[in-house]
């Protein structure tokens, strides 16, 4: 029997589990990395992508005057240096020194990408909303940089191979096992297990 007694928590961002990112921004002579979780897809053609951003943060100047930024996915091997990005503030340390992170400008908007991660995704900066604690920054995704390890014989992207991590309520997570793939559950060698689900 399914569980059905639960309590009540008051209103609250409690979608788990998370994207836990590295962001870079800033230019050649000034850069800066902020780790973020709220961060996602939001269109697909223009491929477009968002941050959230509290004011405070050494970052927030950085991202209105150059208005771009680069999403730097993240992994085991990172998993470190991404907590330190979240916790320090770049107004008292270089985090690209302190955590030993290579920088190089990025192939289309010049901004500072983390060579270390295995994936960077260039975004150019479309809108800004102010939603209350934090600042939506909405991008358009003007290049992907990607390490030449990830790719498979047929060109395509294997993320297995990355360790990449995920973020849930204070947690950091290496990403597991796959237990299927998109379109797996009406595929013929799964229909029969589907009925015999629905005669249960």
């Amino acid at each position: 029997e399914i569980e059905r007694e639960t309590t009540l928590f008051k209103p609250g961002t409690l979608l788990y589990p998370l994207p836990v990112v590295m962001v870079s921004v800033g230019d050649e002579q000034e850069k800066n990395i902020i780790t973020i979780a709220w961060t996602g897809t939001i269109c697909s053609d223009p491929p477009m992508m968002y941050i959230s951003v509290r004011k405070e943060r050494y970052s927030y100047e950085m991202l209105m005057k150059h208005k771009k930024f680069v999403i730097n996915l993240t992994t085991k091997d990172l998993a470190l240096a991404t907590d330190f990005c979240g916790v320090k503030s770049g107004r008292e340390v270089d985090k690209f020194a302190e955590m030993k992170l290579t920088s190089k400008l990025s192939d289309n908007l010049q901004i500072p990408i983390i060579c270390e991660s295995p994936l960077n995704i260039e975004c150019n900066v479309t809108d800004t909303v102010d939603l209350g604690s934090h600042v939506m920054f909405i991008a358009k995704v003007e290049g992907v940089m990607v390490k030449k390890n990830l790719l498979n014989s047929k060109g395509s992207l294997d993320m297995e191979k990355a360790g990449l991590i995920t973020y849930s309520h204070g947690r950091y997570y290496e990403i597991g096992e796959m237990i299927g793939n998109f379109g797996y559950s009406v595929k013929n060698n799964n229909k029969k297990k589907i009925k015999t689900n629905k005669k249960r």
